[in-house]
């Protein structure tokens, strides 16, 4: 029996669904049809994604009478640049595709950004859908319209709010996942447990083997929480002027990992893990957080499998990237900071000289290379 669940998205006429479940791919045709009016269709993926599940989603989309192009970008944060976008906006124009027409981003968190910033700006914004292919992207990046593109400066610094009209998250496709993607993906989802449920958190923990296997009855309880997480955040601050910025636990840290590695290094989910552990112990030396519940924070993320070293990094170099983060106002560098597991706070204010002492310490004795293999 297949088991499926479903999360709605509540931001009035733009609501859209996030199916969760298996063998979705299967039906893509007849669930795109029912989301978007369009009847042509540009498919952006990657070439290894797109040998892996291209021919059945094509076959499906073609049953339900779409005309079908398809357009394949590089695998990578290196990858998701302006120059990629224009070289995608010249063959969406070479293909005819008009606001008529629908884009569909196949693959990990990558192509979501890439192809969602795509639809957001062709011919002034097309409907779009979200079909991913990682986990990292079921839970987070395909969820809530951020879309967007890097620059040598620093990540996501050219983008648009432009939500989808539809996101399936067949769970089939997970079991093609290496284990470096799922262990990215649980960090992510064990970020929703500190910013938001203590008990999503002790469960990932709990059914830490089933998830890192890749059991359908552990992902998808785990998927729908995440989704419902976002969801809601979503539904109260689509734009980020308040509440939403909690979903950012981890990011100052882990955008500026990601940065100074030149993207080749670290999955963004594996940044956004060290990231977290070095944002609990920056709370722990502001008072804010008890370092049992640091600990445990620590143990979780590596509970989540190997990670690539961080300890030949230098710390200015870190705090320079940080700099550059879409999210310093005023000069200012800004942390989601955890209170407890289950509740952060926002702060603008933390000395330079403590994220300092916080970088140092931790690019010196933080390794996750060698734990929970």
């Amino acid at each position: 029996m297949r088991k499926e669940a479903r999360v709605r998205v509540s931001l009035g006429e733009r609501r859209y669904d996030i199916l969760i479940g298996e063998r979705l791919l299967e039906r893509a045709g007849e669930l795109v049809s029912a989301a978007v009016t369009a009847t042509r269709l540009a498919i952006i993926s990657t070439a290894r994604v797109f040998d892996l599940y291209g021919a059945e989603l094509r076959s499906s989309l073609r049953r339900a009478g779409f005309a079908v192009s398809v357009h394949l970008v590089g695998e990578g944060e290196r990858y998701k640049t302006v120059r990629t976008v224009e070289r995608l906006y010249g063959e969406l124009a070479e293909h005819h595709l008009d606001r008529a027409s629908a884009i569909l981003a196949l693959g990990g968190g990558v192509v979501g950004d890439i192809a969602g910033f795509v639809a957001a700006t062709f011919l002034r914004g097309i409907a779009y859908v979200q079909v991913p292919t990682t986990l990292l992207a079921a839970i987070d990046s395909s969820i809530g319209g951020k879309t967007g593109v890097n620059l040598p400066q620093g990540k996501n610094l050219v983008g648009a709010f432009h939500q989808p009209r539809l996101v399936l998250a067949d769970v089939s496709t997970l079991r093609t996942l290496p284990r470096r993607e799922v262990a990215a993906g649980l960090c992510e989802a064990l970020k929703y447990g500190v910013i938001r449920d203590a008990a999503l958190f002790d469960w990932i923990v709990a059914h830490m083997p089933m998830l890192r296997n890749g059991e359908v009855a552990a992902l998808v309880p785990m998927i729908q929480r995440c989704c419902e997480i976002k969801a809601d955040i979503v539904r109260r601050d689509e734009r980020e002027s308040g509440l939403r910025r909690i979903l950012n636990f981890g990011h100052t840290f882990g955008h500026a990992l990601e940065a100074v590695t030149s993207y080749r290094r670290l999955r963004h989910g594996e940044a956004v893990g060290y990231g977290m552990i070095m944002a609990a112990r920056l709370a722990v030396r502001l008072g804010l957080l008890p370092e049992e519940e640091a600990e445990s924070i620590h143990r979780a993320v590596a509970a989540c499998g190997r990670f690539p070293s961080i300890a030949d990094l230098d710390p200015e170099d870190v705090l320079a990237a940080m700099r550059h983060d879409k999210k310093v106002r005023a000069g200012r560098l800004t942390f989601v900071l955890p209170e407890r597991i289950g509740r952060v706070v926002v702060r603008d204010d933390v000395p330079v000289r403590v994220v300092r002492a916080v970088l140092r310490e931790s690019l010196r004795t933080l390794s996750l290379s060698s734990r929970a293999g």
